[in-house]
């Protein structure tokens, strides 16, 4: 049974998130967790949009806080997020991994460690590379992986370069990533 969704995205991602994430209602089972590559730029204005949009708790995740089903989380600005084993958030101002901070492959290896085959990795829309090698770490330890097909994505670059490295089990269109995840769910 899958625990937690881990979801890293880049240009586009707004576009992208505001389409996805409205589609899990209050039942969804698992925790989201999220990197946006936003730069230093603050995330509240377009949390607060967000909690207008969708059903689950959208919210920034903030150093040892529980992880629970019914919040959406996302990356603070310029802090690596990390998952502990305890299913807890920390935080880091660590260098920046792939030119980001908060970094993709940063957040998708720890939820690795902590979740192993109960983690799902989802690679959406992106123009850098940021996100391969977590989305193939989560693989490796068995979890579920998913990208936004390339071909439907604003920025194919990062979806791609996950299919490359990654070799995920599904490849879908944006539309169609909500319904897998509920599906994945049950």
């Amino acid at each position: 049974m899958y625990k937690a969704v881990v979801i890293g995205t880049s240009y586009g991602g707004l576009e992208a998130l505001k389409i996805l994430l409205p589609k899990f209602d209050l039942g969804f089972p698992m925790p989201i967790i999220i990197v946006l590559h936003i730069g230093d730029h603050s995330n509240e204005t377009f949390i607060n949009y967000m909690n207008t949009l969708c059903q689950l708790h959208v919210k920034e995740a903030e150093s040892n806080e529980k992880i629970k089903e019914g919040f959406i989380y996302f990356a603070p600005p310029n802090y690596h997020l990390l998952i502990e084993t305890n299913q807890t958030f920390s935080l880091t101002t660590d260098e920046k991994h792939n030119y980001s901070r908060p970094s993709i492959d940063i957040l998708f290896e720890s939820a690795a460690w902590a979740y192993n085959k109960n983690l799902i990795g989802i690679v959406l829309t992106g123009s850098n590379s940021d996100g391969a090698a977590g989305l193939k770490i989560i693989k490796d330890f068995g979890g579920m992986t998913i990208i936004q097909n390339p071909c439907s994505a604003l920025a194919p670059i990062m979806p791609r370069t996950a299919q490359k490295i990654a070799r995920p089990k599904f490849r879908l269109k944006l539309e169609e990533i909500a319904d897998k995840l509920i599906e994945l769910s049950l």
